[in-house]
């Protein structure tokens, strides 16, 4: 694929400085630099027909501002910074181009990493895994529930996405929803669908316990207003409650350690509503600093049948009679597994669930964990 014929040059220069993160890296300037091998792929997003078509274009390089000027972080960097993304000459056409880079980057084993654009964007991210032959699951993480259809495109995006023909979804996640801004009806059709949601409430309580959800995802999708408007002025729908920025960047750092994570999406930066200081672009910029800096430190945790892991089984004297968990001795990380009787195909992926130590110690009080029960239910 040439993709110089999908993106404009950035000419964002904000340092020289050797240790900069600018400086560790391979940016489309006035040359598309070849993107073999690299780990992650930077994609700048213009495209706001789906909210507000007066949103300034330029947000994504806002962001690129304030990232660049960040220190270089862990690891030999493998990272690209392939432009700001071409618009379509409609807004279906938008996404159609979005699935066809992201799911060629993905074939090639790059992270695309997008940011800025209006929240409808992560269409595009999710039909770029059309092709992959395998189930999805996705992480969104927002303040409310997308699934209103008969508003703006960034208003029913969810319901667009659940909709879709084929339909290669397995899980959806829905992170920090706020109860007050979230239609009863979308909490009661996740349920239906044993699909997870954690109001903000729960995330911000004790958001170690919300790591493995983040760590089944294939996907994420975050929209800035999930952060507070402090931290977020300039996401168009933040409110007074929310995340806070360290928080946000808490969960993409376990984003970017997630060995399943393949695609990631920023969405919902408006530049012409930040403060003058870019409070929201420097937030974005870290956030996206953060999941580089969990990419480089990911611990390999794949082979669970490699001695690297520590496997308990637990008896319950019922239905099941035993529930086997995995320690991973490298990162001592937990997952469950989940017995499929049809595993096979597209399905067989999902038999590890992640989880955590309480789902342990539940199983060992002879109880069945709620992410073990959710799964069964799907499969």
């Amino acid at each position: 694929m040439d993709l110089k014929l999908f993106f404009n040059p950035t000419e964002v220069d904000v340092d020289k400085d050797a240790a900069s993160f600018q400086s560790s890296i391979y940016i489309n300037r006035h040359k598309m630099p070849d993107h073999d091998g690299m780990d992650i792929a930077l994609i700048g997003l213009c495209e706001y027909r789906g909210e507000n078509e007066k949103a300034d274009s330029s947000s994504a390089d806002e962001v690129r501002k304030q990232l660049y000027g960040l220190k270089k972080g862990f690891g030999d960097y493998g990272i690209i910074d392939l432009g700001n993304f071409r618009n379509g000459p409609k807004l279906e056409d938008t996404y159609l181009r979005l699935k066809e880079v992201c799911g060629y980057l993905m074939e090639k084993n790059i992270i695309p990493v997008l940011f800025g654009g209006s929240h409808d964007l992560d269409l595009g991210q999710y039909y770029g895994y059309e092709s992959a032959d395998k189930l999805v699951s996705v992480l969104n993480i927002d303040n409310s529930m997308d699934f209103d259809d008969d508003h703006s495109p960034a208003k029913g995006h969810l319901g667009t996405m659940l909709k879709h023909s084929p339909n290669y979804l397995f899980s959806y996640y829905h992170l920090a929803y706020q109860s007050y801004l979230t239609d009863q009806k979308s909490i009661e059709l996740m349920e239906r669908l044993s699909f997870e949601a954690a109001r903000l409430g729960v995330v911000k309580e004790n958001i170690k316990e919300i790591e493995p959800i983040v760590r089944d995802a294939d996907m994420l999708s975050f929209d800035m207003s999930a952060l507070q408007a402090f931290y977020a002025p300039a996401a168009s729908n933040s409110k007074v409650y929310g995340l806070t920025g360290e928080e946000a960047c808490q969960l993409t750092w376990y984003a970017g350690q997630n060995e399943k994570m393949s695609s990631v999406g920023l969405y919902n930066y408006d530049a012409s509503l930040d403060s003058k200081d870019r409070k929201t672009a420097f937030v974005m910029g870290t956030m996206i600093w953060y999941f580089i800096e969990g990419f480089y430190h990911r611990k390999g945790d794949k082979n669970f049948k490699s001695n690297d892991y520590l496997m308990y089984e637990v008896h319950l004297g019922g239905e099941p009679e035993t529930i086997r968990f995995y320690k991973s001795k490298l990162s001592e990380r937990w997952w469950m597994e989940v017995p499929n009787p049809e595993a096979e195909g597209l399905f067989n992926r999902n038999r590890m669930v992640a989880c955590n130590y309480s789902d342990y110690d539940l199983a060992l009080k002879g109880e069945l964990p709620d992410r073990w029960m959710n799964f069964y239910n799907k499969v």
